[in-house]
C-alpha cells in the first residue's frame, strides 16, 4: 500500500513538504506529487468507475443532545411538528424513494435525544420504545419490509447492543469521526457541550461495529479549526480499526461550509485546494481499493478537481428528498453528475448502499434477514442491478444504449479497447481482459456487442441456424441436491413443479416416433440421476430411441449422467463412452457444467461433478469421437471473475480437441429456484449481463467455438432479437417439449415451431436456417415434414416404479458433501458465500 517501510514517517513528511509555510513553489509541487500519486492509487484499484448510491434521505429526528457549534440540522422542538417522524411518514419516504428507483433508505438523526428533550422521552414512551435507536430499528424494518429499500442508518455514537440491534434491520451503518482532536471539544472549539463528538467514544462506536462485522461509513469533517495533522492523525487512526476489522467501506471527506444562525456562521467556508488535498491524503492513507469519497453538492461544479484528487465515489444522491443535513445544498441531477464525471474521463455506476466487497460475502456482512433484500437488489459485480428483467419472464427488454460510448480522453484507461483490439486479431484473451469486457455498461456494452457481431459475421454470415429436435426429460427423479435446480424431485423438493415421474419404454418410443413424423432430426435427452438408474438404463434408453426412429439424431446424456452410468458399471468414463458411441449416442450435451469453477459449485451443487470431473469427461467423449456442447448457467451466486475462468477452461479444452460444436449461455431462471425461494441467490443475471455473455462468449472463444447460441426459452422474442445483434448465430432447437426452464418458472412457452423461428429470425434481417445437430444440411423431406407438423399429442408422465438393477450393476456412489467458506475480508476477490446454504 505505501512506497517505503514506514508508512507514517512517510505521509508526516508529506504533510510537513506540502505545507505553505514551506515556500509556495515547494508546496504546490510536493501537493501535486501527492495528487498524482492518489490518482495513480485510485486508477489502480477502480478503474476509470465512479460509483454513487440513488438514495432517500429519511430524518427520522432533528432533536439531538449535542450542540455542534456548525449545525443547522438539529433544532428544538418547538421547531417540529413532533419530536419524530410518525411510521406513515416514514414509509410515505420510502415508498416515494422506492417508485423513484432509490435502493437506499437513508436514516441521519440527531444523537440520544431522549436524554436532552423531555418531548422525545415523551414521545417514544407513548409509542413503546425504549431508545431512540430502538425506534430507529423498528422504523428500519418496516421500510425494509414493507419496499425492499436497504437501510443505511446514522445514529450517532453506539454501544455494541445498540450496533447489533441495528444489524439485523440494515445493511449498513455510519459515524463520522470528523476529527480525532481532543482540543475540538474544548470550551471555544466546535464540539464543545457535544459529548458524543468526544473522538474516543467516536473511535469506540467504530471499533465496535468492526467487531460485530457491520459494514461502516466514517470520515472526516475538514475546515472546523483543525490542522493538516489532524487530519493524518484522524485518518490514521480510522485506518488502523480498518485494518484490524475489515469494516470500513468508505471514508468521507466532508468540507464545512458555514451556515446562517449558527455559532460557526462567520468562519470561512473549507478552500476547494484544502478538501482536494485532504482526498489525495486519505488515498495516501488507505491505498487504492479503499472507498474515498465527496459529496458533489457541497463542491458544485467542481467533479473534476475532486476526481483528479483520488476519489471513486459520489455517496447518495436522491431524485426525491433534499440534503436534510446541508439544505442550502441541493443533489445534482444524476444526469448532471453523470456528464460532469464522463467529462472527467469516468464512468459513473450505481451502487447499493453496502459496496460491492461486502455484498460479495453476505453471508459475513449481513444478518440472515437482509441478505435476500441485498440479493435481490445486486448484480455480479456487487452492485445495483439497474433494471427488473429476468431471464423466463415475459415483456420487453430494457433499453440498452445504442451508441456506442464517446470516446476515452487521452492519457485514460484502455483495458476495454484493448481488450477489443486483441479479440477482433483472433488473440486469445485473458481473465484481467474477459472480466472488463463483462464490467462494460451504458455505451460500453453496444461497443462489446458491436464488436461481437463483427466476429460473428466474419465467421458464420448473415445466417441464423436452428434445429428441430424434441427434448425428452425421461425422469425427474434426482438424488442429487443442486440447489438451482426446480426440475428434479427427491426428498427435500417434492413441493415443487409436478409430480415424480419416470418415462416407460412406451412413451419414450411413443414421443421420439411422433418428433420424427413432426420432422426432427434430433431427439435431445436428459433427466435426474435417478437412483435405480444404471448404465445399462442409458443403453437401454438408446435401444428404445433407435428402434422406435432409426434416423433420428440422439443428442443425449450429461458428463453428470454419463459419470454416474459408468461408476454403475465399474467402467471408465471414457469405456462407458464408447458403450453410448455403439448403441447410437450421438453427441452429448454440454449441461450440467454450470460454473466451471469449483468455489461455486461447492455451494451451488456440491454433490455433482467438480470442474475437472466435467471437463475430464468432455474430453473422453471428444476422444472417442463424440462432439458435445459447452454451456455456462449464470446469474445467481458466482462473480465475473468466475464466468471468465469458465470461457476460458472451455476454450482451453476445445483447443485441444476441437469437440464443442457450440457454446450456450443459460441465464439462470429464479422464481421457482430452491436456492432463490431460499434468498441465498441472486433473481438470475440483469439483461446488461445477459446480453454482454453472449458477445463476450463469442471475442472470448472465437476462432475455438464458431457456434454462439442464444435460448429463446430463457430470453423470449425481443432477446432474442438484441442477442442476435451481439454475436449469436443459432437459436438452438424447436424442443417440442421443454420441462426443466418451465419447472423454473418459465414463460417463454415449450415449443418454436419452424414458422415462428423463420419468422423471428427474418424480422432481424438474417437468413434462417434449418441444421442439423452437426450443422450440416438437413434433407429437403425432414425439412418439408417439419413445416407440415401437427399439433402434438398430449404428452404422458409415467408414474414412478421401481426400476430392478441389471445384473453388473453397482450401488450408486455416494455424493460428497461440501462446506462453506465464510471468514474472509472483503478483498479485490471476494470469497464467494451464501448464507444458511
Amino acid at each position: 500500500m505505501y512506497p517505503t517501510d514506514d508508512p507514517i514517517r512517510l505521509l508526516t513528511r508529506l504533510v510537513a513538504e506540502s505545507d505553505p509555510a514551506n515556500g509556495a513553489q515547494a508546496a504546490a509541487a510536493a501537493t501535486a506529487a501527492m495528487l498524482a500519486r492518489a490518482r495513480a492509487l485510485r486508477d489502480q484499484g477502480h478503474g476509470r468507475r465512479i460509483t454513487y448510491s440513488r438514495k432517500v434521505f429519511i430524518p427520522l429526528t432533528r432533536l439531538c443532545r449535542d450542540v455542534c457549534h456548525y449545525c443547522t440540522f438539529a433544532t428544538s422542538p418547538h421547531a417540529l411538528p413532533a419530536p419524530f417522524l410518525f411510521e406513515d411518514e416514514v414509509l410515505a419516504i420510502a415508498r416515494a424513494g422506492r417508485d423513484a428507483g432509490c435502493d437506499e433508505a437513508l436514516f441521519t438523526l440527531g444523537d440520544k435525544p431522549e436524554l436532552r428533550w423531555p418531548e422525545a422521552r415523551a414521545f417514544l414512551d407513548r409509542l413503546g420504545h425504549a431508545s431512540t435507536i430502538d425506534y430507529l430499528a423498528a422504523m428500519c424494518e418496516r421500510v425494509l419490509d414493507e419496499t425492499g429499500l436497504l437501510p443505511h442508518a446514522n445514529p450517532g455514537v453506539m454501544t455494541p447492543a445498540d450496533i447489533a440491534r441495528l444489524r439485523r434491520v440494515s445493511v449498513s451503518q455510519g459515524l463520522m469521526l470528523e476529527s480525532a482532536a481532543p482540543r475540538l471539544c474544548e470550551r471555544g472549539g466546535p464540539h464543545f457541550g457535544s459529548p458524543d463528538k468526544a473522538p474516543a467514544a467516536r473511535l469506540a462506536t467504530i471499533a465496535a461495529a468492526g467487531e460485530l462485522q457491520v459494514p461502516f461509513t466514517s470520515g472526516i469533517l475538514i475546515g472546523i479549526g483543525e490542522t493538516r495533522m489532524e487530519r493524518l492523525e484522524a485518518l490514521l487512526a480510522l485506518h488502523a480499526l480498518h485494518l484490524e476489522h475489515g469494516h470500513l467501506q468508505e471514508v468521507i471527506v466532508q468540507n464545512f461550509r458555514a451556515k446562517p444562525r449558527t455559532a460557526m456562521a462567520g468562519a470561512p467556508d473549507a478552500a476547494l485546494e484544502e478538501l482536494a488535498w485532504t482526498i489525495a491524503l486519505a488515498r495516501l492513507v488507505f491505498g487504492p481499493t479503499m472507498n474515498i469519497q465527496a459529496p458533489p453538492n457541497l463542491s458544485p461544479g467542481e467533479a473534476r478537481t475532486l476526481i483528479d484528487a483520488g476519489i471513486n465515489d459520489w455517496g447518495g444522491v436522491s431524485p426525491v428528498t433534499p440534503d436534510h443535513v446541508n439544505p442550502e445544498a441541493p443533489w445534482p441531477a444524476v444526469a448532471a453528475l453523470r456528464a460532469s464525471t464522463g467529462e472527467a474521463g469516468y464512468r459513473l455506476v450505481e451502487r447499493l448502499a453496502a459496496y460491492p466487497a461486502w455484498c460479495l460475502q453476505p453471508a459475513r456482512w449481513f444478518d440472515p434477514k437482509v441478505v435476500p433484500r441485498v440479493l435481490h437488489r445486486m448484480d455480479t459485480e456487487g452492485l445495483a442491478r439497474g433494471d427488473d428483467w429476468s431471464a423466463g419472464r415475459t415483456g420487453p427488454v430494457p433499453a440498452v444504449a445504442t451508441a456506442p460510448a464517446a470516446a476515452r480522453p487521452a492519457g485514460v484507461d484502455r483495458t476495454l479497447d484493448n481488450a477489443l483490439a486483441a479479440a477482433r486479431r483472433g488473440d486469445p484473451l485473458d481473465e484481467p481482459m474477459i472480466v472488463r469486457l463483462f464490467a462494460a455498461r451504458d455505451g460500453e456494452v453496444a461497443e462489446v456487442a458491436a464488436a461481437a457481431d463483427e466476429l460473428r459475421r466474419a465467421s458464420n454470415g448473415d445466417a441464423v441456424s436452428y434445429v428441430v429436435n424434441r427434448n425428452i426429460n425421461y425422469t425427474n427423479v434426482c438424488h442429487y441436491g443442486c440447489r438451482f435446480c426446480a426440475f428434479s424431485k427427491g426428498r427435500h423438493s417434492a413441493r415443487l413443479r409436478g409430480p415424480a415421474y419416470d418415462l416407460d419404454d412406451a412413451e419414450i418410443a411413443r414421443r421420439v416416433s411422433e418428433a420424427w413424423s413432426r420432422g426432427a432430426t434430433e431427439v435431445c435427452m436428459q433427466g435426474g440421476i435417478h437412483p435405480d438408474y444404471t448404465g445399462n438404463t442409458y443403453l437401454h434408453i438408446l435401444r428404445t430411441v433407435r428402434e422406435a426412429a432409426p434416423g433420428i439424431h440422439v443428442h443425449a446424456f450429461s458428463p453428470l449422467e454419463v459419470s454416474h452410468g459408468a461408476a454403475t458399471l465399474g467402467l471408465t468414463v471414457e469405456a462407458f463412452l464408447g458403450r453410448l458411441r455403439d448403441a447410437g449416442l450421438g453427441t452429448l450435451p454440454g449441461t450440467a457444467a454450470e460454473i466451471l469453477d469449483d468455489e461455486v459449485r461447492e455451494v451451488l451443487c456440491p454433490d455433482k461433478l467438480r470442474t475437472g470431473e466435467w471437463l475430464d469427461a468432455m474430453e473422453a467423449a471428444h476422444r472417442v469421437g463424440l462432439r458435445s456442447t459447452a454451456t455456462i448457467m449464470f446469474g445467481h451466486l458466482e462473480r465475473t471473475d468466475h464466468w471468465a475462468r469458465h470461457l476460458l477452461r472451455v476454450r482451453a479444452l476445445q483447443e485441444r480437441t476441437g469437440g464443442f460444436t457450440e457454446f450456450v449461455p443459460l441465464p439462470f431462471i429464479h422464481m421457482e429456484a430452491p436456492v432463490y425461494l431460499k434468498g441465498r441467490a441472486r433473481p438470475g443475471p440483469t439483461w446488461r449481463e445477459a446480453l454482454l455473455m453472449h458477445a463476450v462468449a463469442r471475442l472470448a472463444l472465437a476462432p475455438a467455438i464458431a457456434n454462439i447460441q442464444c435460448s429463446w426459452v430463457k430470453l423470449g422474442p425481443d432477446g432474442v432479437l438484441a442477442a442476435l445483434g451481439a454475436g449469436v448465430n443459432d437459436l438452438g432447437g424447436t424442443l417440442m417439449n421443454e420441462s426443466i426452464s418451465f419447472a423454473a418458472g418459465n414463460q417463454h412457452g415449450q415449443e418454436l415451431a419452424p414458422q415462428q423461428m423463420d419468422a423471428l429470425i427474418r424480422s432481424a434481417g438474417r437468413t434462417p436456417v434449418q441444421r442439423t445437430t452437426a450443422y450440416g444440411a438437413v434433407p429437403a423431406e425432414r425439412i418439408a415434414a417439419a413445416w407440415a407438423a401437427g399439433p402434438l399429442s398430449p404428452v404422458v408422465q409415467t408414474p414412478l416404479r421401481r426400476r430392478e438393477r441389471t445384473a453388473g450393476a453397482s450401488a450408486t456412489p455416494a455424493a460428497p458433501s461440501a462446506t462453506i467458506d465464510a471468514a474472509h475480508q472483503p478483498a479485490t476477490t471476494p470469497t464467494l458465500t451464501t448464507a444458511g446454504a
